[in-house]
């Protein structure tokens, strides 16, 4: 199942999010996607892990597991390469050993001090706040964006992290338009109109924390996972599935993209399957009703800013 991008090209509504994924364990995790089915993967250079799952991508293609056509991938732009997009998009893409790109997103809509290219960094000043550069405007790095969809480096360009004011902003500066906007949605986070805003405006939404983070939010940030919830608990029994399964099908009949990030792999197959049921209109309201409007994904504990106030 896939959703028709507005760059033309085809996005699978499942992919594996490689988030907070070990190095170590990124071979066998990927190489397992795949056989289950998995044709989505997505990646970022903050991530620190392009390498490897360049490595695990090189011995599916070398091996004939999967061909390089079949597969989605997508990565994203660190805030501190804002200035440097071009050359930090050729910088994971040699990580990724890849030659073209299916899908490039701006991380972030903060451009933050160069640290040098792919590197990542999060430079903190002496009273441990993130350095934000006010020189470079997201518009800046959008028409640079889009120079990567003309120089054939990249087949659809997108957004992550943006509100409705940014999303807005950028539909009426851009030539190439957003194909996606990646950002936090879960039954505790649901964000309503930032998703139906974009979506009436041909921006497919991709949730990058589906299951609300789960234990490792709990961990990082000190949230609530959705999945300790008895209504949503009461729901995977009803259907016979898990919670999870529960949630991420709640999320693709929204027509919003997942990408649950795992490392077990029985984990893999788990959030997989779960095309094979619906959910009753009223049971998808009843989700609907669960809204705390309780973001997760918390960057202010490490930048010393909340981007977000």
């Amino acid at each position: 199942m896939a959703i028709t991008l507005n760059s033309g090209f085809k996005m699978p509504v499942i992919g594996l999010g490689v988030w907070r994924m070990d190095g170590k364990d990124i071979r066998n995790l990927l190489i397992n996607a795949i056989k289950i089915g998995y044709r989505h993967f997505d990646c970022a250079a903050d991530y620190q892990n392009e390498v490897e799952v360049g490595e695990a991508l090189a011995e599916a293609f070398q091996t004939g597991l999967i061909k390089r056509e079949d597969l989605f991938i997508t990565t994203k732009l660190w805030n501190s390469d804002h200035g440097h997009v071009i050359e930090a998009c050729k910088a994971s893409m040699k990580k990724l050993q890849l030659d073209y790109l299916d899908l490039f997103l701006v991380h972030f809509p903060v451009a933050t001090n160069h640290t040098g290219v792919g590197t990542t960094g999060s430079a903190l000043d002496e009273d441990g706040v993130l350095e934000i550069d006010t020189t470079i405007s997201l518009e800046t790095t959008w028409h640079a964006m889009e120079e990567l969809v003309s120089m054939g480096l990249v087949r659809s360009i997108g957004i992550s992290n943006y509100d409705i004011f940014l999303t807005r902003d950028c539909l009426a500066y851009s030539k190439v338009k957003p194909a996606v906007n990646q950002i936090e949605t879960h039954p505790y986070f649901q964000r309503e109109s930032l998703v139906k805003f974009c979506q009436k405006h041909g921006i497919c939404v991709t949730a990058h924390t589906p299951l609300g983070g789960s234990v490792s939010n709990t961990e990082w940030f000190g949230s609530v996972s959705c999945l300790d919830d008895p209504v949503l608990k009461g729901l995977a029994e009803k259907y016979k599935k898990t919670v999870a399964q529960v949630v991420l099908r709640w999320a693709i009949h929204r027509n919003v993209v997942v990408i649950p990030k795992t490392s077990k792999v029985e984990r893999l197959e788990e959030n997989f399957r779960v095309l094979d049921f619906e959910l009753a209109e009223e049971d998808m309201e009843l989700i609907g009703s669960l809204d705390r409007k309780c973001r997760t994904n918390q960057p202010a504990k490490f930048w010393g800013i909340d981007l977000y106030a």
